[in-house]
């Protein structure tokens, strides 16, 4: 039997992950998980007139109104806009819907900050103002710039933007709200809350490039991987 016909050994194989194993949809689960932890927790007063939460939000609420629909659209559409399926198959949808998560952006970044100012002339501390105009200033600018780069034709650079974008925006508004949940809401103050919300912030941009940096070696890793089957192939075809 000549050389070129026998069978590869099965420990040389290359094995093939399993689609739902895949980072990316793994981290959607997480995404899905935080939401759903999110809505029954912290927002279930949306549905109960009688919850003393609207009482708080009154000096505001149809600031907040714009504001939550905005926001809410950012962190229901952001997570289409990274399928590779829906941009390759639904081009059209597929900028359709970052419009949508670009106006929403822009709109719920600002309102989040002047809503915060005005808990602040009703007694939240000036550092939380702070905090929140900085945070809607990194959402805002990731952003623009994101836009910036898909309006240029720079497609790798739009697509690592728009991960800054999400993480400086909804991820922070999931994180903060399920990290209070893990340490129990009852257990916590003002200033626990406070310092919560500067962690996720500070944190954001680095976490957004973490998550650059995994799927930049898992997508080198393929590759590197199969160059010695390559390289076995062709000498076992000289043979």
């Amino acid at each position: 039997m000549s050389n070129s016909m026998r069978p590869l050994p099965l420990n040389r194989i290359p094995w093939s992950r399993p689609s739902w194993l895949r980072p990316k949809y793994l981290l959607f689960a997480v995404i899905g998980v935080m939401f759903v932890i999110v809505a029954i927790v912290f927002e279930r007063f949306l549905i109960d007139y009688k919850d003393p939460e609207w009482k708080h939000i009154e000096p505001f609420k149809w600031w907040l109104l714009v504001h939550g629909i905005a926001g809410a659209s950012a962190l229901i559409l952001g997570p289409m806009q990274f399928s590779d399926r829906l941009r390759q198959r639904f081009t059209k949808l597929h900028r359709v819907v970052g419009r949508i998560y670009v106006t929403s952006a822009l709109i719920a970044a600002p309102m989040g900050a002047y809503i915060e100012y005005v808990q602040e002339r009703t007694g939240a501390t000036r550092s939380f103002t702070i905090e929140t105009v900085l945070q809607g200033g990194l959402w805002f600018l990731t952003t623009a710039i994101a836009f910036a780069f898909i309006l240029n034709g720079k497609v790798q650079q739009h697509r690592a933007w728009m991960i800054r974008s999400f993480a400086t925006g909804p991820m922070i508004f999931l994180e903060v709200r399920v990290i209070m949940w893990l340490i129990g809401i009852q257990n916590l103050t003002p200033s626990k809350v406070e310092t919560i919300v500067w962690l996720c912030t500070a944190s954001s941009i680095f976490l957004a490039d973490v998550v650059l940096q995994i799927q930049e070696y898992l997508r080198s890793r393929p590759a590197a991987a199969n160059l010695p089957l390559v390289s076995q192939t062709r000498n076992t075809a000289r043979l």
